[in-house]
């Protein structure tokens, strides 16, 4: 299982390293890290999802290569066998994200956690929360890349034809079926040929828990058909959101390995 619940976590909070990746999208004129300064869970370290992301390029938040993602880690003081606990302010979408990225380079997945119902059930449980910004000793973290968890638009081109894999889609319905224009400038609207949808705020309550193991079975269910299949590939706007149903998923299915495509919707649907 990835979750934990906040019950276990304040018990365990000094046996484990906790990151606050907390994200907004940027309509809503939010900072995490300013919100991050100003309360967050008792020795939690931040972890900036802009920054913490490929450089350099147009599309956003696509993953570093493993030498960097080795200095951001080891910056952050967490070492290969630290369990970490993993909790946002924003709807769960940037600590599953960042659930992802760990798993990607190799993090061992029985020891990356996403804190089921993030900060907003924490502090409305009345749990204790700092303003201390905790203090980091650099680590010498090292990465193994699983690339066979990442698609590139060339593999989702080529799977029209090849049907290798099914890609399942976490943006709206209505953006989905090109009802709606993108958010992002300079993308059609759309999807991906063959793929299918499911919002990924269907697998999310509205106490930004995540939904029963009965309920998220029905959910994929209604989609696939069969919830034993592993090979499923998730895309969303920007690669964030296809990492909750990545989750959902693996809650669900104890055989499957979280695969997204990472340039998502704002590689493909670029006009």
């Amino acid at each position: 299982m990835s979750l934990v619940e906040t019950d276990w976590l304040e018990k365990n909070l000094q046996k484990v390293k906790i990151i606050d990746c907390s994200w907004h999208m940027p309509q809503t004129k939010r900072n995490g890290y300013e919100e991050y300064k100003n309360q967050h869970i008792p020795n939690a370290i931040f972890f900036d999802l802009d920054n913490n992301s490929k450089k350099n390029i147009s599309l956003p938040h696509m993953l570093v290569d493993s030498t960097a993602w080795n200095r951001i880690v080891s910056k952050m003081g967490i070492k290969n066998d630290d369990k970490i606990i993993i909790y946002d302010n924003s709807d769960v979408i940037s600590s599953c994200r960042c659930w992802f990225n760990f798993i990607y380079f190799g993090h061992n997945p029985e020891l990356v956690h996403v804190l089921n119902g993030g900060f907003n059930k924490w502090t409305k449980e009345n749990r204790k929360v700092s303003k201390d910004l905790t203090s980091l000793e650099i680590s010498d973290y090292k990465s193994s890349e699983l690339e066979e968890l990442v698609k590139s638009k060339e593999t989702i081109d080529q799977n029209i034809e090849k049907k290798l894999f099914k890609v399942i889609d976490a943006r709206s319905k209505e953006r989905f079926e090109g009802k709606i224009p993108e958010p992002r400038k300079g993308l059609r609207s759309g999807n991906i040929k063959n793929s299918l949808c499911i919002p990924f705020n269907f697998c999310i309550n509205e106490d930004k828990t995540f939904k029963n193991i009965n309920e998220l079975k029905n959910i994929f269910e209604n989609c696939l058909g069969n919830i034993k299949e592993k090979n499923i590939v998730f895309s969303c706007g920007s690669g964030v959101t296809a990492c909750v149903l990545a989750l959902a998923y693996s809650l669900i299915n104890d055989n499957y390995q979280p695969c997204i495509y990472d340039g998502s919707w704002a590689e493909y649907g670029i006009i």
